[in-house]
């Protein structure tokens, strides 16, 4: 005698043909509906798990060789003058994105200083996301090396330049297009083997030194 004995129920021999029950369509389009989400959710898993684990520095500007976004700012306080599309046209120009808050701005801060006092080529400013008064603190304390600055309290200007997060740096040509991004903190290297050679060659003032 068997030791588990098996009942008319485990061997599939009822009048309801419950053995069969199992390999009927209906059981087989239920596990197919239900495993369809999960197969169409993987892709898009694999690639926001690639996402995270992306450096911004390596994904090239989308707006690079194109005009600057329409766009224009009041002035940080404490400031005369804002910052607009119009005004980065005619003469090459860097256009910086900082906020108070920022502490890699304040790590690149001393290099925009040293840029003003070289006078090689006009430095703006986009202030991001930054209560009045704390903008105008900080420029106070620090040192302001901006000839416009503009306030994108809502932080949209920001969003239409494609800026990651804060600092960035965009250099501008005369036609007020972009032509190069610096995704995080100037460095003194960063200045002296891409921005000023850069700036230079579009100034027409000598070879791109830097590539």
């Amino acid at each position: 005698m068997s030791e588990w004995p098996i009942t008319p129920q485990d061997d599939g021999a009822t009048a309801g043909g419950s053995g069969n029950a199992a390999n009927s369509p209906k059981p087989r389009r239920r596990r197919l509906l239900f495993w369809l989400p999960v197969f169409a959710l993987v892709p898009i898993g694999v690639v926001f798990y690639l996402g995270l684990w992306r450096d911004p520095r390596l994904v090239p500007s989308p707006l690079i060789g194109k005009p600057v976004p329409e766009f224009s700012l009041p002035p940080v306080k404490g400031h005369t003058l804002g910052l607009s599309s119009a005004d980065l046209r005619g003469q090459v120009s860097l256009v910086n994105f900082y906020a108070s808050w920022c502490v890699a701005c304040r790590l690149e801060h001393p290099f925009l200083m040293k840029l003003k006092q070289a006078n090689l080529v006009a430095l703006n400013g986009v202030d991001y996301k930054d209560p009045p008064a704390d903008a105008q603190r900080w420029l106070q304390r620090m040192g302001d090396p901006y000839g416009r600055n503009g306030a994108d309290l809502n932080g949209r200007v920001a969003i239409n330049w494609g800026v990651y997060g804060v600092p960035e740096t965009y250099v501008v040509d005369t036609a007020g297009r972009i032509a190069f991004k610096q995704i995080g903190p100037i460095t003194q290297e960063i200045l002296d083997r891409k921005i000023l050679p850069l700036v230079a060659r579009l100034q027409g003032k000598g070879g791109d030194r830097g590539r």
